[in-house]
């Protein structure tokens, strides 16, 4: 295959990102950071989740986060919705794209959500549903596609299966995601071709964490196989929640520079995204785990 001409990045940094930080984010500086993503070039930015502050706390604010944004033109915002409850609260809040997000692991379904992969799938029915009557985009999400932090080794077939049946559904596009950063670029081929089997090609995303530094790699090999939508976060932030001390999120400085050296098109401002990677991660404390930001910053 042939390398796709342009690639569309989904930026997660402020909701995926974000998200399990122990100390509270002032909603000003979420706002800010969405606002200069969008500066940067970043076309589809996940900004909020609607789920229940008792299960995390740093997503309370997201009714103040979706209805303070400075819209940009051509830029889609969108937002996690779990349940019908979260959806309902999105579309007060003018949301016009939402995610729901589903496991290819049985074991990682019922500790993560308390229910079977099975279940799961149906309680989203009636969120797709609603979504459709308010005229409002459905992306899917599947964790665990390349390895479980309980079970270990996933089946593509599995993958294949929960991914096939988010499509089915209404989702317009279905996330992978690598959520342990265990694969390697062989598995994710065969992960994808299975997949593909079930799912067009321009309808899926990579999503893969770099806990074992293969991130990079792992999505140079699914680009060669075609796909043309990759999640990344802002600085690499969010760390793996099963790996203590571990990176997560695959930073969006290291692919948009990954994506330039391969002469693929993506809209971005490299430099202006660097320096928003370097803003936040002093705004929170935290160290600036993209190695481009990080040389960029040094020059």
């Amino acid at each position: 295959m042939a390398f796709p001409n342009s690639v569309r990045l989904v930026e997660v940094g402020p909701r995926d990102g974000l998200q399990n930080e122990p100390e509270p984010i002032q909603t000003a500086t979420k706002l800010e950071l969405i606002d200069r993503l969008g500066a940067a070039g970043l076309a589809h930015i996940e900004a909020a989740s609607f789920v229940s502050p008792k299960w995390v706390p740093q997503m309370a604010d997201h009714r103040e986060v979706m209805q303070g944004l400075k819209r940009r033109e051509g830029i889609v915002y969108s937002a996690l919705t779990p349940n019908l409850k979260g959806l309902e609260a999105a579309l007060e809040c003018g949301v016009e794209e939402v995610a729901v997000f589903g496991a290819a692991s049985e074991s990682f379904s019922q500790k993560n959500i308390n229910c079977s992969v099975a279940e799961s799938l149906a309680r989203f029915a009636p969120v797709l549903e609603r979504a459709k009557e308010a005229n409002v985009r459905v992306r899917g999400y599947v964790s665990c596609v390349l390895g479980c932090p309980y079970e270990g080794e996933i089946a593509p077939a599995k993958v294949a299966e929960v991914s096939k049946a988010l499509y089915a559904m209404g989702c317009y596009e279905i996330s992978l995601g690598d959520t342990i950063g265990t694969g390697t670029p062989l598995k994710a081929k065969r992960m994808l071709e299975a997949v593909a089997k079930d799912v067009p090609m321009a309808q899926l995303a990579a999503h893969f964490h770099d806990t074992y530094g293969q991130a990079l790699a792992n999505l140079y090999a699914v680009l060669e196989e075609g796909v043309a939508v990759i999640d990344s976060s802002v600085a690499g932030l969010g760390g793996c929640p099963y790996a203590k001390g571990a990176s997560g999120n695959v930073a969006s400085e290291d692919v948009v520079y990954l994506l330039q050296g391969l002469g693929i098109d993506t809209g971005i401002d490299l430099d202006k995204l660097a320096d928003t990677g370097s803003w936040i991660t002093q705004a929170i404390g935290r160290p600036n785990r993209s190695k481009v930001g990080v040389a960029l910053a040094a020059q």
